[in-house]
């Protein structure tokens, strides 16, 4: 019986900890990239995840919404969307949101953000010049790291994604769970390079 009490016990301090308190917040800060100049020839967006074969993700559709949003300040001379199943919609989302078709290229073979930053730079080839990674606040760090050690030159603009979701109460556990998935890719990735 003396399990049963410290296990639930341990789940109401977790409850706590997750619903009314900054930890989730601080986690989002420890895995993001810091900020870096926002001029370039190329943004790339990694996908995120789908709903359904022809439906984005939360953050794949998020991560469209701000490529649309940054295109609009005239810094950049193509978009690159990057993912299987993702890079397509995307690409339609972004001309949708008034980028021009032949602005945007297409790499749609990867599926992982490693397999992101190798066919980003094969489809760029050698000197593509600076980039900036356009993706979620908690996959920025290990995403930008991923992009240099494929030799690009590259630079984050993390977008609020986790940040933005833990205002709502109900989707702390969300985030939770998501971060909780990064933190362990992170590792791995650092692992397995």
């Amino acid at each position: 019986m003396r399990w049963l009490h410290r296990t639930a016990t341990a789940l109401g301090f977790l409850v706590i900890l997750i619903t009314v308190t900054p930890v989730l917040r601080w986690w989002t800060a420890a895995l993001s990239s810091p900020w870096g100049p926002n001029t370039a020839e190329y943004l790339v967006i990694p996908g995120g995840e789908m709903f359904a074969p022809d439906t984005l993700g939360i953050s794949s559709y998020w991560r469209s919404f701000y490529g649309a949003l940054e295109w609009r300040t005239g810094h950049y001379g193509h978009i690159v969307v990057s993912g299987h199943y993702a890079a397509t919609l995307m690409a339609d989302f972004l001309f949708g949101h008034g980028v021009p078709r032949e602005a945007i290229l297409i790499e749609n073979e990867a599926n992982s953000t490693r397999e992101n930053a190798a066919n980003v730079a094969k489809l760029l080839g050698p000197n593509p010049g600076r980039i900036v990674l356009l993706t979620s606040d908690y996959h920025s760090a290990r995403a930008l790291r991923t992009f240099r050690q494929a030799g690009l030159n590259t630079t984050a603009l993390p977008y609020p994604d986790a940040n933005k979701r833990i205002n709502v109460w109900k989707d702390r556990w969300t985030v939770f769970l998501i971060l909780s998935d990064e933190t362990v890719k992170t590792v791995w990735y650092r692992v397995y390079r």
